[in-house]
């Protein structure tokens, strides 16, 4: 016979884990006791939400879009191994800076899914993105600059403003949508 204990009902000395306890009892009357495998080294989603700051909505959007993923229990809950937590990290700190998703799962594709990601697999994929970052850095600074130049010179005009308006080929041929007009 299985029997749950609840969490509230059990060891609050700190030697005992926070999650439901299997208790089975034999017919001799031998007791053993054991916690369910997916507490060594897994996190529910609200563990994850709250130890990452990210909401559950945002981790279930993250599994929907193929960012992290999570092994489901029989009662169809959500379990996640411990690296979720710095795979999520790296998903915030990565949108923040402007980078896609689909870039994001692509690099996130390229770490081991068998085990914790190591310091040379996190160095190989900041090695990946060392040239977009810097690239994106370097449009931002020109961005700036122009945007500078743009406010000292005061034309903020959409039909000559390089910067609002760059490479516009069709310009020479009036305002408006001139692709759409001319069909």
């Amino acid at each position: 016979m299985l029997i749950r204990i609840p969490p509230r009902l059990r060891c609050t000395c700190g030697t005992q884990p926070a999650t439901s306890t299997l208790v089975e009892v034999n017919r001799a009357g031998g007791v053993t006791v054991t916690t369910p495998t997916w507490h060594q080294g897994e996190l529910s989603v609200g563990e994850v939400a709250a130890r990452s700051g990210v909401a559950v909505s945002a981790l279930h959007f993250y599994e929907r879009h193929g960012l992290i993923q999570a092994r489901r229990t029989s009662g169809n809950q959500r379990r996640y191994r411990r690296d979720v937590l710095r795979r999520v990290a790296l998903i915030r700190i990565a949108q923040r800076v402007g980078i896609p998703l689909a870039d994001i799962r692509a690099a996130l594709a390229e770490l081991p899914e068998a085990r914790t990601p190591t310091r040379r697999d996190w160095q190989q994929l900041s090695e990946r993105w060392r040239s977009e970052l810097d690239e994106r850095i370097h449009r931002l600074q020109q961005l700036r600059d122009d945007f500078t130049e743009c406010i000292g010179c005061g034309c903020l005009s959409i039909d000559r403003c390089s910067l609002a308006n760059p490479e516009d080929a069709l310009a020479s041929h009036g305002p408006g949508p001139r692709r759409l007009l001319e069909n």
